[in-house]
C-alpha cells in the first residue's frame, strides 16, 4: 500500500522503517527538519499520495493530534482515511470521526502496544473504527503486527481501539508495580541474596513469566539492585482514564487505581499529604514531627 506517516518520533519512524520493509511506499512528515522526513509540510504530504488516501497520524495526544486532524479535515478528500495511532482518549475519537465524516473522510483509532522493540518484534494493535475502513488499511496493519496469529484485533467501533489500549495500559501498570512490590520484599529480606537473578529465573517455566520479566533481567543485569534508577514514575494518562472509565461503569479495579497512586506518589504529590498526617499525629500522640528528631530516632 500506499500511505503518508504524521510523526517521525521513536514510535513513527521506527514503524516506517518496518512498513518500508515490508514493501509498502510510505511518504514521511515531521515539523523537524532532521527526522529524515519526505516532505516538509501536510500539504506537500497530501499531494505526495494517489487518492483515495491513508494518512497516519502519530503524534502526542491533545492538541497536537487536535490541530493534525483538524488541518487533514481542510486538505483531505472524500473517501480518504486518517488513522489516530497516538494514545488519543477514546471520547475524543468521537469527536475527530464525527468532523472528519461531514467531509466524507473515514476514521480508525489503533491503539499500539510495542515501544522502541516493535520495529524488530511487531507492534500489538488494537483498532476501533467501521469494518469498511478496516479492511482498507488492513494491509498496513499486517505488516506491523508481530508473526503469528495475535497481535491484531478490531476491537469495535471507533474509540474502541483507543479504550482497549487503556485497559491495556491499566493492566500493566498492575502487573510492574506487582513485579516492583515483590522484587523490593525480597530485597530487604535475609532469606533472599539475589532478587534479580531469583526473578530472571521465572522467565521459563513460571505462571507469571511474560515479557516485562525480559525487560527486568536487561535492566537488572550492570545493576542488580537497581540502585542508579531514580525512584521516581510518570503516568501518560491512560491508567487514570481507566479508573474513571471503570468507575463510571460500576467495575472495581483496585489494582490499577493503587499502581496510579503509587506513581503519582514517587513524584512528590503526598509530600504535603504526609506532613499534614505527621503533624496531626504529633498533636494527638506527642509523636515525632521534626526531621532532625526523626533523624535520631
Amino acid at each position: 500500500m500506499q500511505m503518508g506517516m504524521i510523526g517521525l518520533g521513536r514510535m513513527g519512524g521506527n514503524m516506517v522503517k518496518r512498513l518500508r520493509e515490508d514493501g509498502h511506499e510510505i511518504v514521511g512528515f515531521d515539523m523537524n527538519p532532521e527526522s529524515g522526513r519526505d516532505v516538509d509540510s501536510l500539504e506537500a504530504l497530501v499531494a505526495a499520495l494517489d487518492a483515495p488516501r491513508v494518512v497516519w497520524v502519530m503524534v502526542p495526544a491533545g492538541k497536537p493530534t487536535d490541530s493534525t486532524v483538524e488541518q487533514l479535515g481542510e486538505l483531505l478528500e472524500p473517501g480518504d482515511i486518517v488513522v489516530d495511532g497516538g494514545n488519543s482518549k477514546y471520547t475524543e475519537d468521537r469527536e475527530h470521526a464525527a468532523a472528519l465524516a461531514e467531509k466524507g473522510i473515514g476514521f480508525l483509532d489503533c491503539g499500539v502496544s510495542g515501544g522502541v522493540w516493535g520495529a524488530e518484534r511487531g507492534y500489538a494493535l488494537m483498532i476501533g473504527g467501521s469494518d469498511k475502513d478496516y479492511e482498507t488499511v488492513l494491509p498496513i496493519f499486517q505488516s506491523l503486527k508481530p508473526e503469528g496469529e495475535y497481535g491484531l484485533v478490531h476491537a469495535g467501533p471507533v474509540g474502541g481501539g483507543h479504550f482497549a489500549k487503556m485497559v491495556h495500559n491499566g493492566i500493566e501498570y498492575g502487573m510492574m508495580q506487582a513485579f516492583g512490590e515483590g522484587f523490593a520484599t525480597m530485597l530487604r529480606s535475609e532469606y533472599v541474596t539475589n532478587p534479580a537473578e531469583t526473578m530472571t529465573s521465572w522467565r521459563t517455566g513460571s505462571v507469571v513469566a511474560s515479557w516485562l520479566l525480559d525487560l527486568l533481567d536487561n535492566a537488572t543485569k550492570d545493576d542488580p539492585e537497581l540502585k542508579s534508577v531514580p525512584a521516581v514514575a510518570n503516568e501518560s494518562g491512560e491508567a487514570k482514564w481507566m479508573v474513571e472509565a471503570a468507575l463510571e461503569l460500576g467495575v472495581p479495579v483496585p489494582t490499577t487505581a493503587a499502581a496510579l497512586w503509587q506513581r503519582q506518589t514517587s513524584r512528590g504529590g503526598a509530600d504535603d499529604i504526609l506532613r499534614v498526617v505527621t503533624a496531626l499525629r504529633a498533636q494527638f500522640g506527642g509523636h515525632v514531627t521534626k526531621v532532625d528528631e526523626i533523624a535520631t530516632h
